[in-house]
C-alpha cells in the first residue's frame, strides 16, 4: 500500500498529480498584492480564482465519463498536461486578463485530474484498501492547505511570484514519467472493452449542455451578491438560463447512444447517497475554511499564523479519519460509518456554533478538529461505495458524478454562507460594499455566529446520507 510498494510509483503520481491542484488552490491567495503590483488589474483579479474553479468544476462530469470511453491513462496525461501548459502561460503572463486566461487553462487540466486521478486509485486498489489511498490523497490536500500559502508568500517576497507557477513544470513531468512508465490499463479494463473497429461513441452535445449549464449555475453562485445583487436581471438571467438547459440535457440524454451523465446515475441509492454526502461536504469545507481564520483574527485577536492553525485542525482530522475508515466500512458496511460521520460533523459544528468573543482560539480549532474527523468519515467512503457499487466501464462517471457534487456543494455554500453573514452586517451596518476583514467585532461576531449555526444545520443533513444508503451494499466491482 505504500510509495515503496510495486504500486507506490502510481500512487505517488496520482498524489504529485493533486498535489498540483490543491497548492494551485491556495497558493495565489498570499501572492494578490504582488501580481496586482507586478500586471495591475485590481478589480479583475477575482477572476483568477473563478477562472480556474469553473473550467475545473464544469469539466469534471465529461472527463469522468472519457475516462471510461478512452481508458484512464491517456486522459491522466492529457490533464497533466493541459495543466503544465497552464502553468507556463501563467508564468509568462503579461497582463491580468491573460493571467486569468491561463489560469482558465489550467483549471481544464485540473478538471481531468481530479477525476481520473480517483479512479485510477478505484481501479488499482482493492475496497478494503482504498480507504488507506485515499488517505494517502487526503494527507495532499492537508499538507497543501498549510504549505500553499505559505510558499506564495516566500516565492512573492524572496523570488518572484512566477516561480509559484514555474515549479509545476518539473512537478508535471515527474507525475506524468511515473505514470506513463508504470501504470499499465489491462486488456480487461480498456475503454468499454470495445470490439475490433468499434468507435468510441461521444456524446458531443451532450458534454457542451452539461459545460454550459453547469458554468451558468456556479457563475451565478460564485459572484451573485457581489458582482450583483442575487435580484438583478443579471442573476436572474443567469440561473433562468441554467435551468432551461437543465431541462434540455434531460431530452438530450434520452436521446444520446452513450450519454455523458446517464439516467442510472439518479436511480441508485448508493449513488444518490454518495452524491448527496459530497454535495454537503463541499458545502462545510468552505464554510469552515472561509470563515473560522476570520472569526479568530478580528473576535478573538489571534495573528495570522494561529488563525490559520486553527482552520488546519480541519485538514489535520479528515486523513486521520480516511485512513482509519476502510476497517470499519469493510466489516460494517458504508451505511453505519456515515451515521459515525454525520455525528462527529454535527458535534464539530456545534463547538463552532458556541464560540464566543471571549472564547479561546484552541476551541475553534477543536470544533474544526472534529469536524473534519466527519468529514473523514464521510468523504473518501462515499467515494469508495460510489465505485465500488458499479463496474469498471462506469467508475469514471461516477466518480466524477460525485467530484462535481462536490463543487457544486462548495458553490452553495459560498452563496448561502456569504448571504447570511453580508444580510446580518448590512441590517447593523447599512447598505454598502462590506469587507468582512474590516469590520468591528461587535458587528463581526453575530454575523459569523449565524454563520456558523448555519454550518452545524448544514452538517446535519448528512444524516440524509445515511438514511438514502442501502443497509447492504454489494460490490459490482472490486
Amino acid at each position: 500500500m505504500g510509495l515503496r510498494s510495486e504500486r507506490g510509483p502510481i500512487l505517488g503520481s496520482v498524489m504529485i498529480s493533486i498535489a498540483l491542484v490543491a497548492i494551485d488552490t491556495t497558493i495565489l491567495a498570499t501572492a494578490v498584492p504582488a501580481i496586482v503590483a507586478d500586471l495591475g488589474g485590481f478589480t479583475q483579479f477575482p477572476w483568477m480564482f473563478s477562472a480556474f474553479l469553473l473550467a475545473q468544476a464544469v469539466t469534471v462530469p465529461i472527463y469522468g465519463k472519457l475516462a471510461d470511453v478512452v481508458g484512464r491513462k491517456p486522459l491522466m496525461l492529457a490533464g497533466i498536461g493541459l495543466f503544465v501548459l497552464g502553468s507556463l502561460l501563467c508564468a509568462v503572463a503579461w497582463s491580468m486578463s491573460a493571467l486569468i486566461a491561463a489560469r482558465a487553462v489550467q483549471g481544464l487540466g485540473a478538471g481531468a485530474i481530479q477525476p481520473t486521478g480517483m479512479t485510477i486509485m478505484g481501479d488499482i486498489y482493492s475496497v478494503a484498501e482504498r480507504a488507506v489511498a485515499q488517505a494517502y490523497v487526503a494527507s495532499v490536500w492537508a499538507m497543501s492547505a498549510v504549505v500553499g500559502p505559505t510558499l506564495g508568500g516566500l516565492f512573492s517576497e524572496h523570488l518572484s511570484w512566477r516561480w509559484i507557477f514555474w515549479i509545476n513544470l518539473p512537478l508535471g513531468a515527474a507525475a506524468a514519467w511515473m505514470l506513463h512508465r508504470r501504470f499499465t490499463e489491462s486488456e480487461a479494463s480498456t475503454a468499454r472493452r470495445r470490439t475490433a473497429g468499434e468507435r468510441p461513441r461521444l456524446d458531443v452535445l451532450g458534454a457542451v449542455v452539461v459545460a454550459v449549464a453547469a458554468g451558468l449555475l456556479l457563475l451565478g453562485l460564485l459572484e451573485g451578491g457581489i458582482r450583483w445583487s442575487w435580484s438583478s436581471g443579471t442573476s436572474i438571467a443567469i440561473f433562468a438560463g441554467a435551468a432551461v438547459l437543465a431541462l434540455a440535457l434531460v431530452g438530450v440524454e434520452r436521446r444520446a447512444a452513450d450519454p455523458v451523465l446517464p439516467g442510472w446515475l439518479f436511480r441508485d441509492r448508493v449513488l444518490n447517497a454518495a452524491t448527496l454526502g459530497a454535495f454537503v461536504v463541499g458545502a462545510l469545507t468552505l464554510g469552515v475554511t472561509s470563515y473560522v481564520p476570520v472569526y479568530a483574527q478580528t473576535v478573538l485577536g489571534a495573528d495570522a499564523v494561529t488563525a490559520g492553525l486553527a482552520v488546519a485542525a480541519l485538514a489535520i482530522g479528515w486523513p486521520i479519519a480516511a485512513s482509519t475508515a476502510g476497517r470499519f466500512y469493510v466489516r460494517r458496511g458504508f451505511r453505519p460509518l456515515l451515521l459515525v460521520g454525520s455525528c462527529f460533523a454535527v458535534l464539530g459544528a456545534g463547538i463552532l456554533a458556541l464560540v464566543g468573543p471571549g472564547s479561546s482560539v484552541l476551541v475553534l480549532a477543536a470544533g474544526s478538529l472534529i469536524l473534519g474527523l466527519g468529514l473523514g468519515y464521510v468523504a473518501s467512503p462515499s467515494i469508495v461505495a460510489a465505485q465500488s457499487a458499479v463496474d469498471w466501464d462506469r467508475r469514471g462517471v461516477v466518480t466524477g458524478a460525485n467530484m462535481f457534487s462536490r463543487s457544486v456543494g462548495s458553490a452553495v455554500g459560498v452563496a448561502i454562507f456569504g448571504a447570511i453573514a453580508n444580510g446580518i452586517v448590512t441590517s447593523r451596518m447599512g447598505p454598502g460594499p462590506v469587507d468582512l476583514e474590516s469590520l468591528p467585532a461587535d458587528v463581526l461576531h453575530p454575523a459569523l455566529h449565524a454563520v456558523f449555526l448555519a454550518v452545524a444545520g448544514t452538517a446535519a443533513l448528512l444524516v440524509l446520507a445515511w438514511v438514502v444508503m442501502p443497509r447492504r451494499t454489494e460490490p459490482a466491482g472490486s
